[in-house]
């Protein structure tokens, strides 16, 4: 099933050239961002990351809400995150890059205010995997709401890099902060939900197979 829409590529190679640029647009803001987190990860052995964490039910602690995803504690905890944000923001950046840009922000405070309601007090929460759980709801929700086939295959792609959606929400780990992930992942639905008509679907390919129906040929639409 798809959405209804008569807008049928008139012009492959320009269709191509579109799909291209747009790849490439989500992928450059992908890295851009995973470069951000690395520079700023340099930069944590010269000052105390710890008052810039969510601090869960203190007031000093909400400033980590705007700061936290920035930080993380390891190498391992930040390349994790760098590759999710580089695999999920290409490929919603790519698939929905209006929606994808309004959702960033959204997923970014669910994260914090997640983690600074429901996390344990005098903990601290830090990461972008917050973020990337938003992106991977967004992409999946939207499956769900938009239901054609671009929308589908994004899903099923972003279930593969961000394995188990309802795990990562819920506790099962003492050192991951599943609240983070699931104000991310809220953030991403809401989202989804807000800006579902944000982007168009794509120019749908008519293959010779779905025109072999009785009835007059000149009734068909015309495959390119």
């Amino acid at each position: 099933m798809h959405l209804p829409t008569d807008a049928l590529p008139a012009d492959p190679v320009a269709q191509r050239l579109r799909d291209r640029r747009r790849v490439k647009r989500a992928a450059l803001a992908s890295v851009a961002a995973a470069v951000l987190l690395c520079v700023v990860y340099l930069m944590q052995g010269r000052f105390d990351a710890m008052p810039w964490t969510v601090i869960p039910h203190a007031l000093p602690g909400l400033v980590g809400i705007l700061t936290a995803p920035l930080l993380h504690g390891s190498p391992e905890h930040l390349m994790a995150n760098v590759l999710a944000l580089l695999a999920l923001g290409t490929l919603a950046g790519t698939v929905y890059p209006r929606a994808t840009g309004r959702a960033i922000p959204l997923a970014w405070l669910g994260a914090g205010v997640g983690a600074w309601l429901l996390g344990e007090p005098g903990s601290h929460h830090l990461g972008a995997s917050g973020v990337a759980q938003g992106l991977a709801y967004l992409v999946v929700t939207l499956a769900l709401l938009r239901r054609d086939r671009a929308s589908v295959a994004a899903a099923l792609i972003a279930l593969t890099f961000s394995g188990g959606l309802l795990v990562a929400v819920l506790p099962h780990d003492p050192t991951v902060s599943w609240q983070s992930h699931l104000g991310g992942a809220f953030g991403g639905v809401l989202s989804a939900f807000l800006f579902r008509h944000a982007d168009p679907p794509a120019p749908r390919h008519v293959y010779s197979w779905e025109m072999e129906v009785d009835g007059d040929p000149d009734d068909q639409p015309n495959s390119r």
